[in-house]
């Protein structure tokens, strides 16, 4: 997987970006755009490019036992994505800790670069065998530091902390 990552000290830190993918036929509804389940892939696999570049991805899970499971996910739809639309998408380390990783992600349109939707997500590292929270190793977890404090240093997108509630009626 080609997603890139730049911490190096000759490099502004940057949010991760994932490899362009493309709008697939069978993901478009009836109002002819992408279907809304199909946002949750295109980020669940910028993800999976995300994670391992920090080290947990498959073979994490077989070599060390280890996983992460989403514990909860806020996505806005703010524009319409079609057939072979090229995207991708940006992943912001926007905290962590022994346990969790809080993330913000941009879907963007791969070539004209506007915004079509976000996700935010706080995700919990688990122990396979136990199936419950525990914290990342210490080398994985010095990882995870080194990136959420290069990631510090980028300005924070509009939408983070978001909540769901009816627009307030001007009087």
């Amino acid at each position: 997987m080609k997603g890139t990552f730049s911490t190096d000290a000759d490099h502004t830190p940057e949010p991760f970006q994932c490899s362009v993918m493309r709008i697939e036929p069978q993901w478009i509804d009836y109002n002819g755009h992408l279907n809304m389940a199909y946002y949750n892939v295109l980020f669940d696999r910028a993800t999976d490019e995300f994670w391992l570049k920090l080290g947990i991805g498959p073979d994490y899970v077989k070599t060390r036992n280890g996983s992460t499971f989403t514990a909860e996910c806020h996505l806005r739809y703010l524009r319409e994505i079609h057939l072979d639309d090229p995207v991708r998408v940006s992943i912001l380390l926007i905290a962590a800790d022994e346990k969790r990783l809080h993330t913000f992600e941009e879907l963007r349109h791969a070539t004209e670069g506007w915004l079509s939707a976000t996700s935010e997500n706080m995700t919990v590292h688990v122990n396979m065998a136990a199936r419950k929270v525990a914290p990342f190793p210490p080398d994985i977890r010095a990882r995870i530091q080194a990136v959420a404090e290069a990631h510090s240093a980028v300005a924070r997108p509009e939408g983070i902390g978001r909540q769901i509630a009816m627009p307030s009626k001007s009087r």
